[in-house]
Order: structure tokens, then sequence, then C-alpha cells
């Protein structure tokens, strides 16, 4: 069982270290804006404290973790040129962690809420039949 854990935990700690470098080369102006995109998507739903589908779900609320997050970080790294990905390694390595930034959580908390009212809306109007 520890050895289960230490494996774990090691992918755990990859996992955020390739999190820092999709966030560092999304800065860089080289990478395409689809992959920027891509990018920031997939850091701002890793670091977003709500999920697609919540964790209390059995199963399916930790299974949108282990699958969302890292599928989209192999397809960030996959469209990121070599030398982007070399400048964003490099960076990722030199910073430790990633930054805190105000803006960032409240521009994703506005997003969420967003989302939330545009389903709201959607939903009142089929429902109300207008």
């Amino acid at each position: 069982m520890q050895a289960f854990l230490k494996v774990l935990r090691g992918w755990a700690l990859d996992l955020r270290a390739q999190l820092r470098v999709a966030y560092f080369a999304a800065r860089d102006p080289r990478l395409p804006w689809a992959a920027r995109l891509l990018a920031l998507a997939v850091v701002a739903y890793a670091l977003s404290p709500i999920d697609l589908i919540p964790d209390f779900i059995p199963v399916l609320g930790l299974l949108d973790d282990l699958l969302i997050v890292p599928l989209g970080l192999a397809l960030v790294l996959r469209l990121t040129p070599p030398a982007v990905l070399d400048a964003a390694r490099r960076r990722a390595a030199a910073a430790g962690r990633l930054p805190a930034s105000r803006t960032a959580a409240l521009a994703i908390a506005a997003l969420w809420l967003l989302l939330v009212a545009l389903a709201a809306r959607w939903t009142w109007r089929r429902c109300s039949g207008g």
C-alpha cells in the first residue's frame, strides 16, 4: 500500500510540475493562440475550486479530475513548440510554484458565475415555454 501511495504522490507532483510548465508556456507570445487558450483553460480548470462534476458525486466526481486535467495537459504539451516548451520548463523550475493572482481568481469566479447564470436562463426559458 505504501508503494502505491508513493507512486500516486509522484504522479501528483509531476502533474503539478506540468501545470506550471503549461502556465508559463501560455504566457509565451510564440505559442499559437489556440494552444494558448487551451493551456489557460486547463490551468484554470485545475486550479479552480469548482469542478465540472462535483467531487461529492461518487466515482464521477473524481473521474473528471483524473481525465480532464491530464489529457488537457498532454494535448497542450503536444501542441507547444519545442523552443517554447524548453523555455517554459526553465521558467517553471526557476519559479518553483505558480504565482498567486487575485485577478485570475476573480476572472475564474466571474466565468463560473456567468456560466451558472446562462444555464439558469436557459433552464428558465425551457421550463416556462418562452
